[in-house]
């Protein structure tokens, strides 16, 4: 294999001929990821349980004083991001919840990042439609996507609740003095960081919702 997917399959060579061996590295490797994925997912969940228990407090409470969800981020942080905002917004149980992702909207995206710059794509959306009580919640695998980090900054300044999904340790979210709760995956491959931030991101709204249930709330 030669081109762009050749990182993908490493094993994959131009001059090989062998169909049967072929197909079985293919299994192989994808057996290995699916296993890794469904490892990092579930350890991620478990070693985070007492921080998604707080953090859905948190989210909670903000929603019960009229709060909402304003989530972003790049590339497939910001499909994360959208889905979260529409799993809050739009659940198939539960209760649906006030959500907005600031990825929806290619027009103000695209002219925000045209007329100003790629950094304050979120932070400007922030400036726009976030209220003290809020609740922001940015993802980024390597957790220094400078556009996610300075929307954290405005978030703090306009009294939002800030939460933030990274991967690798959490990289600059986890020593970010703009966030209040940070959700940091150990992995290290950025396909299986957002598979387990996908799943930590559907634990949390779970968390939320085992919260509005366990209070009885109207």
């Amino acid at each position: 294999m030669t081109g762009g997917g050749s990182f993908l399959y490493p094993f994959l060579e131009s001059e090989e001929t062998d169909a049967s061996a072929l197909l079985a590295d293919l299994a192989s490797s994808a057996e290995a990821k699916a296993a890794e994925s469904v490892r990092l997912r579930r350890t991620s969940i478990a070693g985070l349980a007492d921080d998604l228990d707080r953090v859905a407090t948190a989210m909670a409470a903000a929603f019960r004083s009229g709060g909402r969800l304003l989530t972003f981020g790049n590339g497939g942080s910001a499909t994360d991001a959208a889905g979260l905002a529409a799993l809050f917004a739009s659940p198939v149980a539960g209760r649906p919840l006030p959500a907005r992702s600031l990825v929806a909207d290619t027009a103000v995206l695209t002219a925000l990042a045209n007329d100003v710059g790629v950094d304050v794509v979120f932070s400007r959306q922030l400036i726009a439609h976030g209220r003290p009580g809020d609740i922001a919640v940015g993802l980024s695998t390597s957790g220094g996507s400078t556009n996610v980090l300075k929307a954290f900054a405005e978030g703090r300044r306009r009294g939002l609740l800030t939460v933030g999904l990274a991967g690798y340790g959490g990289g600059a979210m986890a020593t970010c003095p703009d966030l209040d709760h940070c959700l940091a995956v150990e992995g290290q491959s950025v396909h299986r960081t957002q598979e387990a931030q996908s799943a930590l991101a559907h634990a949390l709204w779970q968390r939320v919702q085992h919260e509005f249930e366990r209070e009885g709330a109207p």
